[in-house]
């Protein structure tokens, strides 16, 4: 590691700066570093910061700063809807309701057209509550 006490390094990044040097030690001359390696201090660079990284493990500063910004992680832009508003088909003919009452103050007869069952529902509720 570089002049920084490997102490203060964080852990994340000794895991890195190991398989970096494991590489470093196996490769070819002039081999690139392989993308995983790349990706995997990127990661460290997201959250000890890239100056920092590039000098703990001895790499490019603006390479892995291109590999920080092209990894980072995009927003859904799916929305959940906040509405929804469900719609029935019309009723296929006009409906018709009579409805006869009797009591002991009378009689009544309501003759309602184009009716819906919620109306009706909400008709009778009326009439039981009130009598």
């Amino acid at each position: 590691m570089s002049d920084e006490n490997p102490q203060n390094v964080p852990i994340g990044m000794q895991k890195v700066y190991r398989r970096l040097e494991r590489w470093r030690t196996t490769r070819r001359e002039r081999t690139p570093i392989p993308k995983p390696l790349w990706v995997a201090a990127a990661a460290v660079a997201r959250e000890h910061g890239v100056f920092r990284t590039s000098k703990v493990l001895h790499l490019e500063f603006n390479k892995l700063k291109e590999f920080v910004q092209s990894a980072k992680p995009r927003k859904r832009t799916t929305t959940v809807p906040q509405f929804v508003e469900l719609v029935t088909a019309p009723p296929a003919g006009v409906s018709e309701c009579v409805i006869e009452l009797e009591g002991r103050h009378g009689k009544i007869r309501i003759q309602w057209k184009g009716i819906t069952a919620s109306d009706l529902g909400e008709l009778s509720r009326i009439l039981w509550e009130r009598a």
